[in-house]
């Protein structure tokens, strides 16, 4: 999850209540349509991350997103009147934009200015995993053999992901494991996210969240000054887009999907923004990931299905 960016999963606007199917059976097309979007745009922001990695700093470009993301979600959450967070559940804020806004955007933005695009999308798609080790040590859920069978899958998979950069230099080794900490927060500020979701609209959470990671980012404020006074119409170009259509755009187009179908199996389609981030970045930056980089990132999906296996397999409460 994200996320909300880069191959990551927002939290939703409304409860799924029914299938993308209208009324007479037929599928809706604007749930395809909406999916589609959602995906290339979160695939896009990696590429868009590493295209602005050669110019702009990894702090500069954080700020720079996180500040035009939270002015775009601003006029999403006060449409109507806002719901405020109470009493710890600021705490829980501050975990969520701290580590999954903040510190991701930082670590994510510095990995791809080491490795290419695509690999850094399918070591990502390794925070369902984190998310299920960390539920089993904080929230005492239950070790159950799919479970640790993911996890030595998935992580067997980004270790075969950095023995493949290993030979280009530790430069990119540290950006595989840049990414793995980016994944590490993402986890982390899904954890925090879930209990204030009960309490509070999905665009609340999201928007206070990018704020505090705003404020987090802060002190590459200078870095973004100097960007700005140097840069020419396309490189801003490229960070306000990163703010407005992978952020704020890309959420609400996932929301409405969340709100027209079953959120398990719509959720399983973000294993496909590895794929498309690395078909946008051949086609718009000639770059492809090292062969090594597919087998584990194919190991690391595997892997994640694997605890999904798990939670499916449980039986039902009475």
């Amino acid at each position: 999850m994200t996320t909300l960016s880069d191959g990551t999963t927002p939290p939703p606007l409304e409860t799924p209540v029914e299938p993308a199917r209208r009324s007479g059976g037929s599928f809706d097309w604007r749930v395809l349509v909406a999916m589609a979007v959602t995906l290339v745009l979160w695939a896009s922001a990696f590429v868009a991350i590493r295209h602005l990695g050669k110019d702009v700093p990894a702090g500069a470009l954080s700020l720079g997103r996180l500040l035009v993301a939270s002015i775009a979600l601003s006029f999403l959450v006060f449409r109507r009147r806002p719901t405020w967070p109470k009493g710890r559940d600021w705490w829980l804020l501050v975990l969520c934009g701290v580590g999954w806004f903040g510190i991701y955007n930082l670590a994510l933005n510095e990995a791809e200015r080491r490795i290419d695009a695509g690999t850094a999308a399918l070591i990502v798609q390794i925070g369902p995993l984190i998310v299920a080790l960390l539920a089993t040590v904080f929230l005492g859920e239950r070790m159950t053999k799919w479970l640790l069978a993911g996890m030595v899958v998935g992580f067997a998979g980004v270790a075969i992901i950095a023995r493949g950069f290993s030979g280009e230099g530790s430069g990119d080794t540290v950006g595989v494991w840049l990414t793995v900490l980016a994944a590490v927060t993402y986890a982390i500020g899904v954890l925090a996210q879930k209990p204030l979701l009960g309490r509070m609209p999905g665009p609340e959470v999201t928007w206070i969240a990018c704020v505090i990671g705003t404020v987090v980012c802060l002190p590459w404020a200078g870095d973004l000054v100097d960007v700005v006074k140097v840069a020419d119409a396309g490189t801003l170009w490229w960070i306000a887009y990163l703010g407005i259509f992978p952020t704020a755009i890309a959420f609400t187009t996932w929301a409405y999907v969340l709100s027209r179908g079953d959120a398990g199996k719509v959720t399983l389609t973000t294993f496909l923004v590895p794929f498309i981030a690395t078909l946008i970045a051949w086609a718009l930056l000639s770059e492809v990931p090292p062969a090594l980089t597919f087998v584990g990132g194919g190991l690391a999906i595997v892997g994640v299905l694997l605890t999904r296996v798990s939670r499916a397999a449980r039986p039902a409460p009475r």
